[in-house]
This record gives structure tokens, sequence and C-alpha cells, in this order.
């Protein structure tokens, strides 16, 4: 049976307005009545992940920015992988000579030097996800989104790499044209050592340090919890749950998530805005698995 559940957001627990549809909440309090822990897995650094939860009245541990940083429920940090300075300079260096948008998460949150691009990259998502938005509509859902976070916006990127108080935990590029532009670039940032490079959308790349990645924050987690990994659960839709979907003895791909991912799971549950991963919890309890 099952004592461990973990979860990414963004296109699995939340449903089409960035929240938590009550589908969900209802089965992750069925199986914390059960003794399950539940906890979430996200791309998102803590502050981006914190407030739809709060929302939802669910307090959890959190696994966050792809395993770069975990949380236990009352928010105290349990560990922290980041990059070494001189690493996070070189790959600054290569972004910027790609002319992509990027922004920078760090141990005192998100990092952006434009916020006219980042509303509409979040504005690109919204759509991506609720096709029957105009691009005018997703821009003002972006934008009413944004404003409940806590960014920080800064001229220069230069600023925040010598500024060695603060921890350096992973670049996010975007892109319109993924092969034409995010191709050559991935191709160019995997030459750098010791880092990952994963994607949680079509339009974006995802730059970590090589330990900090899902898989290995749920296998740190689950040890400290004396859970062997054949009793853990994980969620997920896209390339970096692919690590924490690998190591867990259940693992639940969305009916949305991209097809190379479906593959690595074990199972599949409905679109994350049919309540797939209400659905994935309640059958495997009652299936047993």
């Amino acid at each position: 049976m099952i004592k461990l559940i973990a979860s990414d957001m963004d296109g699995t627990l939340l449903g089409t307005r960035m929240n938590v549809p009550q589908e969900n909440i209802d089965a992750i309090r069925f199986a914390e009545e059960k003794g399950i822990q539940f906890m979430v897995a996200t791309g998102r650094g803590y502050t981006e992940a914190k407030p739809p939860l709060d929302e939802a009245g669910i307090n959890c541990p959190m696994i966050t920015v792809n395993g770069a940083q975990a949380f236990d429920k009352d928010g105290n940090n349990l560990f922290t992988v980041d990059f070494e300075r001189e690493n996070a300079k070189k790959i600054v260096a290569v972004l910027q000579a790609h002319h992509v948008y990027f922004e920078i998460a760090t141990d005192h949150g998100i990092y952006s030097d434009n916020q006219h691009q980042r509303i509409e990259n979040a504005a690109i998502m919204l759509a991506n996800q609720l096709p029957h938005l105009t691009f005018k509509m997703a821009i003002a859902m972006a934008a009413a989104h944004l404003e409940l976070l806590d960014i920080n916006y800064i001229t220069d990127y230069q600023e925040l790499l010598n500024n060695g108080g603060i921890k350096i935990l992973k670049f996010i590029a975007f892109a319109p044209e993924e092969i034409k532009i995010l191709g050559p670039l991935r191709e160019e940032i995997e030459k750098l050592p010791d880092l990952i490079v994963t994607s949680s959308y079509p339009n974006n790349i995802e730059i970590n340090h090589i330990d900090a990645q899902k898989g290995i924050a749920v296998k740190h987690i689950a040890k400290d919890l004396g859970i062997p990994l054949n009793e853990v659960m994980t969620i997920g839709d896209n390339f970096n749950d692919a690590s924490m979907l690998e190591v867990a003895g259940v693992s639940f791909a969305m009916g949305n998530a991209e097809e190379g991912v479906k593959k690595i799971a074990r199972y599949e549950t409905d679109h994350h805005m049919d309540g797939g991963v209400g659905k994935a919890i309640i059958r495997a309890i009652e299936e047993n698995l």
C-alpha cells in the first residue's frame, strides 16, 4: 500500500485557473485520513508554490525548484542544492548570447529582468492549457495571477550573480520556437558541467544542478520518513517529472502528459482539468496499487 504521494503542480495538481480543484482536495483529504502523506514536487519556487496550496487549505511538505530545495509542512528548509557561482555565470553568458528571455530561481525567490515578458510567457502557458481563451483574456488572467506572487524584478542579472548571500537554484529560459531556438541553446548548455536540462512546457527549458532533480529529492524524503520506494506514488505530466516517475513504485502520468512521459509512468489518469490527480489517488487506494 502506498504511504507517500508526491504530485507535480502545473499541468497536474492545478486546474483551469491555477487553483486546486475540489476533487483533488477531497482525494488528498481521503488519503491523509488513511495515514498517507501527501506532498508536492514542483518546478516552482516556494513563494510561487504556496499561494494555491494555502487557498486550497493544503498544508504539506514541498519539494520545490525541481528538487533544488525541500521544506517540511511548517516551511522549514530541509535541504538546498545550488549552483557554484562560476557555473551560474557561464550559464547566464550562454543564455544572454542566445538572446532569450530567462528567469532565475533563488533561495530568495524568483528574479526577472522583464515584467512584460514574464506576463506574456504566463499568458502563452494559459492559452495552451485553455484553448477557448483569447490571447487578450490570457494576458489579463496572467497579469492578475502574477500580482499575487512575490517576484523580484531586477535591471541587471550581474547584480544578482555578484550577491554571494543569495543561492542560485535554477534557470528557466523561454522561446516560442522550441526547435529553432531552444534546441541549439540546449545543446550548448548541456556542454557545461554539473547540470541537468529538462522542460515543463514546450516553450521552455529548465536548468538545474545535476543533483537537483525531483527523483533524487523524493528518494531523500522517503528515506527520511522510513518509507520504501515501492510504497511511494508520484504523479506528473512533463519531463521535469520523469526522474520521480522512474523511482516510485506507483507512478501516474496525467492524461495531458507528454507522450514520452506516459511511457515512463506505470499508469495513466485523466486530464489535469478533469481532476486527474484526485482520480489517481482514489484508484491507487481502492485498488491497493
